[in-house]
């Protein structure tokens, strides 16, 4: 599934061709992804200008001058098309402009989504109402996770993939941040001392802009607008290198936790 750094990395490519433009042409080529598309997205989105573009958690978010903001997810692997030279049977949405641009929202498994809701109220929307912290944002700081953490005994792995307590990161980036910041995975979350919590924000912030500055890691079908692959998986650290030698030399270990492999080094990780 698409991660922080592929949703924004996605976002920004989008940007440069649909920001400040008109959108002349609204095609929806079927009447559903993971849940139906709203029924009055063309007729909201012909003719509108994109105002901004932007970010929450893993959707993105395009804003227009109607006072309405398209929401999309990418689903397990959903991309956008930009200048497709031949339609595609999985082009589910196409939106076109006043410059020319075509952009296809492509979505093989249809685990993706596309809502519209009025700007005034994204925070309160549904999907955002609970949501943490941005963590590339002032909100994440040693003292909210520690407020966060106080009193669970939920392994911190857990606790940081919790939408509610920190917005947008997912499995791989928790298990790269939680390797640098030396922190064993499976550690109760609230032994987690403040001086290990000051190593783990920007341990986070960092990995997930080093991610998207290398367009995010392609895992299976994702790739960038511009149809690029992102290279950030040549730097994983742990992550999917069971049995590999760690930058200590140990073996990296592999477990599961919650469904999902957890990748790190007893040597490193306390």
């Amino acid at each position: 599934m698409p991660e922080l750094p592929e949703v924004e990395t996605t976002v920004r490519g989008l940007a440069r061709f649909l920001e400040g433009e008109r959108i002349t042409r609204v095609a929806v080529n079927r009447p559903d992804l993971r849940r139906p598309f709203p029924l009055d997205l063309v007729q909201s989105l012909t003719g509108a200008r994109v105002t901004g573009m932007g970010r929450r958690a893993k959707y993105g978010l395009i804003h227009t001058d109607r006072e309405q903001t398209m929401v999309f997810h990418l689903g397990m692997s959903g991309r956008w098309r930009i200048e497709p030279e031949t339609p595609d049977k999985h082009d589910h949405l196409v939106l076109e402009t006043g410059a020319g641009h075509v952009l296809a929202l492509n979505d093989a498994r249809r685990f993706g989504s596309v809502d519209l809701v009025p700007t005034a109220g994204l925070d309160s929307w549904g999907a955002f109402a609970a949501l943490g912290p941005e963590p590339l944002g002032d909100g994440l700081t040693p003292r909210h996770l520690q407020g966060a953490f106080a009193g669970r005994i939920a392994p911190i792995k857990q606790m940081l993939l919790d939408q509610t307590i920190v917005a947008g990161l997912g499995n791989i980036y928790v298990c790269e941040a939680l390797f640098r910041a030396g922190i064993r995975p499976d550690k109760a979350a609230g032994l987690v001392t403040l001086p290990a919590l000051s190593r783990l924000v920007p341990a986070i912030q960092a990995v997930l802009g080093e991610s998207i500055a290398a367009g995010g890691s392609t895992i299976r079908d994702y790739a960038q607008p511009n149809g690029e692959l992102g290279y950030f998986a040549a730097s994983w650290q742990v992550y999917g290198r069971e049995g590999e030698a760690c930058s200590c030399g140990a073996p990296v270990l592999r477990f599961v936790q919650g469904g999902r492999s957890t990748f790190w080094c007893r040597k490193c990780q306390k």
